[in-house]
């Protein structure tokens, strides 16, 4: 396949995906489901095919790009107007979080650790569970948050006991995550187990209870118990 035929293969493709991607429409951006990431994948890994192997008929590429393009535009279609449907291919949002508690069987389904929900949670600036009154897991992999209202700015000096200056910091601290005490962030805070077991036994529970637990800016333990009740809805 000489250089020319490379060029017009390419050409080709490249006018061919722009307008199919304006038939199908912006959703296929900007709301990037499951189903559309599939589809995008699968409709550029055709197109590139087309381009650079010449064993590919271009009409064969241009048969497979409207294939796939008007599957994704019949199933949007259905999705609009059945809701059965829509739930069946997009999925459905999952409550992560209710009322500042996580829901570990909610983790479980989505397929999420602990860490991975503070990173979501994070790139909405929120870095403490007990900040959240709601958090829900969208079906394009984002997480939308409702904040408690009435919410107090963090003061970094009502800490219970003084942390030596260089391990000041501003954002809370997990002492328990997946049922573990975290040894290294205790030795940060110069505090050992019995004084974990102390506050969760002044807090009516035990390490056994305890799902995740995080120390708060101003001194506060947040704690959150295993199998709290599960919803999706």
């Amino acid at each position: 396949m000489n250089l020319l035929e490379v060029f017009v293969r390419a050409a080709g493709a490249f006018v061919v995906l722009f307008l199919l991607t304006r038939l199908m429409g912006r959703k296929q951006i900007s709301q990037m489901t499951f189903f559309n990431y599939i589809t995008g994948i699968s409709i550029g890994a055709v197109a590139g095919s087309m381009t650079i192997d010449s064993s590919i008929k271009v009409s064969t590429g241009v048969v497979s790009l409207l294939t796939w393009a008007g599957l994704t535009v019949l199933v949007g279609m259905i999705d609009l107007k059945s809701r059965k449907f829509r739930e069946m291919v997009e999925g459905e949002p999952i409550i992560l979080i209710k009322q500042g508690k996580v829901l570990e069987k909610a983790l479980k389904k989505s397929s999420l650790d602990i860490n991975q929900l503070q990173m979501l949670l994070r790139k909405k600036d929120v870095f403490s569970f007990s900040d959240v009154n709601y958090a829900i897991f969208e079906t394009n992999g984002e997480v939308s948050v409702l904040l408690k209202e009435g919410k107090q700015p963090l003061k970094q000096d009502q800490w219970p006991f003084q942390l030596k200056q260089q391990q000041q910091t501003p954002i809370p601290i997990q002492i328990i995550a997946d049922g573990k005490m975290i040894e290294e962030n205790l030795q940060k805070l110069n505090v050992g187990n019995d004084w974990v077991d102390e506050q969760l036994t002044k807090a009516g529970t035990n390490l056994s209870e305890v799902f995740y637990a995080e120390l708060q800016n101003d001194g506060s333990l947040y704690i959150d118990k295993r199998n709290d009740q599960y919803l999706t809805k």
